[in-house]
């Protein structure tokens, strides 16, 4: 089940014909989340790290607060399925279900609050800096990682980082879920996200902003495009968001501030 591809023929067609040809393609597969014996979603991922994309949700989401709620967790690589049970069995709230939404991600993923949840939430006040200089070498080290889209083209990547070294990575054919599989790695084994950096492949749009909230971080850094509703939360919420960082380009489109010129 870690196996992230599959090797399919294919008809290759260029200008100089046609040749059956082996490419290697990405794998696809139907993750079913249980919470407390209840069918909550299932999402669309690569099959790997399934134990961290749970908890990842499941936090991010709202659904469970940290890793203390966490009473048991159970993993069926074959039927495509993780039995998550929380320490008090709460049930989830009625109105939950009604809030779901299918996201902008890749995989039609599911989320289950909006724009409106936003209100409220407190906003990131680390004083953390980073050089434009330590920004282009994160992500082009972050772009090196990632074996699976340089061998298919079909997963998207974040990684947790400091300003000068990225601390682990994970990748998914969603960007929501390699996000949760970050945060989902951080929760079971107890690692701070406080005055840390999250960089990501995928475009940025609100609920990434909201993910990223939730952890405390106060640097987002994407190769491509925020949404509107991404820069306008990401400002309000004291994120610094990077865009389009693309060589030794990239646009700054909320809380610039944190991006200092470092000798």
């Amino acid at each position: 089940m870690e196996d992230k591809s599959e090797v399919l023929p294919v008809l290759k067609i260029t200008e100089q014909g046609r040749n059956e040809v082996e490419d290697i393609v990405i794998r696809e597969f139907p993750l079913t989340i249980f919470l407390n014996g209840k069918e909550l979603v299932t999402l669309l991922c690569s099959p790997t790290n399934q134990r961290y994309l749970a908890v990842g949700f499941l936090v991010s989401e709202g659904l469970v607060s940290n890793k203390d709620d966490i009473k048991d967790i159970v993993v069926d690589n074959l039927k495509g399925v993780v039995q998550v049970q929380t320490s008090e069995g709460k049930e989830m709230a009625t109105d939950v279900m009604f809030k779901r939404m299918i996201t902008s991600g890749c995989g039609r993923g599911a989320t289950f609050y909006n724009v409106a949840d936003a209100q409220g939430k407190v906003k990131v006040e680390s004083q953390i800096t980073i050089s434009a200089d330590e920004v282009f070498n994160l992500v082009r080290e972050f772009q090196h990682r990632s074996e699976t889209f340089k061998a298919t083209g079909g997963v998207h990547s974040a990684a947790l980082c400091q300003a000068n070294d990225i601390l682990f990575c994970h990748e998914d054919i969603g960007r929501h879920n390699a996000i949760d599989k970050v945060f989902g790695e951080c929760i079971l084994n107890d690692v701070p996200t406080t005055d840390r950096i999250v960089v990501t492949s995928g475009r940025v749009s609100s609920e990434i902003v909201l993910k990223v909230n939730k952890r405390n971080i106060p640097i987002l850094i994407s190769k491509s495009a925020p949404t509107d509703q991404g820069v306008k939360l990401a400002r309000d919420m004291g994120i610094t968001l990077v865009g389009f960082v693309r060589g030794k380009k990239m646009n700054v489109y909320a809380n610039e501030w944190r991006i200092a010129n470092h000798d």
